[in-house]
């Protein structure tokens, strides 16, 4: 795996209709490079939420959702409720269950991380603290400032709200983070073309 560091921009993406048509997503990244919806191995977004109503299905996916803003939402998962109301606490439900959401108190912001299950794994962790990291062979990790912001000592970049970076291949050094910092460790599944 080559060494690599992107910085992704929160003004740079654009607004795009959910699979279903009932919201706006802004993807962060995903891969490979150039996959939609139907063909992603992995993909990462931040989707506004303006009413209740049906998750798009996504066969073979796993998802994991984080409430960034708002007062949250109750997720029914084939049947069982589930209520994210607390920010920054990730949860990982199967994308090809049948899901609804009922908003708790008006629009939100969520934070998604989805997984082709025969192509890539994802952990979600939140930190309010700084940290290092050093991806093994065959992951991808991804961070993004989903309050204040994380600045990377090294290549001394600062990622204000909103703001992600990609790495892979190196050591990163001290992540100073002021409010909280969603870390993505993505992981290809063995036999799978890798991330």
């Amino acid at each position: 795996m080559t060494r690599e560091f992107s910085v992704l921009r929160a003004h740079d993406r654009p607004a795009t209709p959910w699979k279903n048509g009932g919201g706006i997503t802004r993807e962060v990244a995903a891969g490979p490079a150039g996959a939609g919806l139907d063909d992603f191995s992995w993909r990462v977004s931040l989707a506004e939420v303006g009413q209740g109503g049906p998750f798009s299905a996504f066969t073979g996916v796993d998802r994991v959702i984080t409430l960034v803003e708002g007062a949250g939402m109750e997720l029914t998962v084939d049947g069982a409720p589930h209520t994210i109301a607390a920010p920054n606490q990730p949860f990982a439900f199967p994308g090809d269950a049948t899901t609804t959401c009922r908003l708790l108190g008006g629009p939100l912001v969520d934070f998604n991380v989805m997984t082709r299950r025969t192509e890539a794994t994802a952990q979600v962790r939140v930190t309010h603290e700084g940290f290092s990291l050093a991806p093994r062979r065959g992951e991808l990790v991804l961070v993004i400032a989903l309050m204040g912001t994380a600045t990377f000592e090294e290549p001394g970049v600062t990622l204000d709200r909103l703001d992600a970076a990609v790495f892979s291949g190196q050591d990163v050094g001290a992540v100073r983070v002021e409010g909280a910092a969603a870390i993505v460790t993505l992981t290809a599944v063995s036999g799978s073309p890798g991330l």
